[in-house]
């Protein structure tokens, strides 16, 4: 084999190698070679999803050649010459960045997910933590205690936890959400001794602001329907005042006419044409209107008259349509693909 031959072999395979590389792994590598420094300066902006899925990239990444580290830099900085491959010792230096990044607490958290062995403490932490385990060191507390901790959590994360819950208790539990303002130091001694109990942790109490009707109906937003609705039920039976306070915070499908023509292409873009249409069997003509608006004129009529020949529809599939496509809505707002502007000037 002729060396032109060799490195266009080399090349097919690199060319391969980054087609099946995700955007996350290609980070890893660009961050396990701007050093720790700079590394950690990247892992403090992350949320803490994103820092477990880098984390676990970087564990990955270590084998690359470097002919295809350097096809990756290529994408940011241009050819990058005489790099060394990653396999240098690299549990210790994420080890070491997430430490530098996060603290010794939330970096052990983060590093018993993609590493054996590790340890977590702290209230904080619970952040770290995935839904199921967080539901079941909490599931014997004290409802209050509960909302605290719901309201210290991402809204999916805490809405995935309530749904662990006992369904008489989410009720309960969404009031005191709603209900917090500020959490006194008495409250916050309790829930550090609970956490204490769990992770070994001791910290000074002192008064915290979290939670509140917008946390509630953050929560909320990301509920399955089915619960969604018995959940609402039993807030009613609790405080009927405080769940119209809920219902007005929560971006719902109707609010869809408020964002812009971008986000609603976006939307489209990702959405089924069936579920779309279900979906506008129960809108406002205003809801209506603004998919519409973002239609041609030929796709718009062909849409219509679609969704027209698929009769009456249930009360129910259309509001299961409609949740399916605000979870999509929120996911494409994670990702940074659209934003959605909630009430007053709120973003979801």
């Amino acid at each position: 084999m002729t060396s032109g031959e060799e490195e266009k072999e080399l090349s097919d395979i690199v060319r391969a190698e980054l087609e099946t590389m995700t955007t996350t792994e290609r980070a890893a590598v660009i961050t396990l070679l701007v050093g720790e420094t700079q590394a950690s300066d990247i892992i403090r902006y992350l949320n803490p999803r994103e820092v477990q899925a880098l984390g676990s990239a970087m564990v990955g990444v270590v084998d690359l050649s470097q002919e295809t580290v350097s096809a990756v830099l290529d994408d940011f900085v241009g050819t990058i010459k005489q790099q060394t491959n990653l396999g240098l010792g690299t549990t210790d230096y994420v080890e070491s960045v997430l430490k530098r990044a996060l603290g010794d607490d939330k970096a052990s958290t983060v590093l018993s997910r993609i590493l054996p062995g590790g340890s977590t403490k702290g209230l904080e932490i619970l952040r770290w933590m995935d839904a199921r385990a967080i539901s079941d060191m909490i599931i014997n507390e004290h409802p209050q205690v509960i909302a605290i901790i719901l309201s210290v959590l991402e809204y999916d994360v805490a809405a995935d936890v309530l749904s662990f819950l006992p369904p008489e208790n989410r009720g309960e539990v969404m009031q005191r959400v709603a209900s917090l303002e500020t959490v006194q130091p008495s409250a916050m001694e309790e829930l550090e001794r609970i956490m204490s109990q769990q992770f070994s942790s001791n910290s000074s109490a002192q008064s915290s602001s979290f939670g509140g009707v917008k946390t509630a109906a953050k929560i909320m937003n990301f509920v399955k329907v089915e619960m969604e609705t018995s959940v609402m039920q039993s807030l009613t039976s609790l405080d009927e005042d405080l769940t119209l306070q809920i219902q007005d915070q929560m971006f719902t499908f109707e609010n869809l006419s408020m964002v812009d023509n971008r986000a609603i292409q976006v939307m489209m873009r990702n959405i089924e044409s069936d579920l779309l249409m279900v979906a506008l069997k129960g809108a406002s003509e205003e809801t209506r209107d603004k998919f519409f608006d973002n239609m041609s004129q030929r796709a718009k009529a062909m849409f219509i008259d679609d969704m027209e020949s698929k009769g009456p529809m249930r009360i129910s599939d259309v509001e299961d349509a409609q949740k399916n496509i605000m979870r999509i809505a929120r996911k494409l707002s994670d990702s940074g693909e659209l934003v959605l502007a909630g009430r007053g000037d709120d973003f979801v």
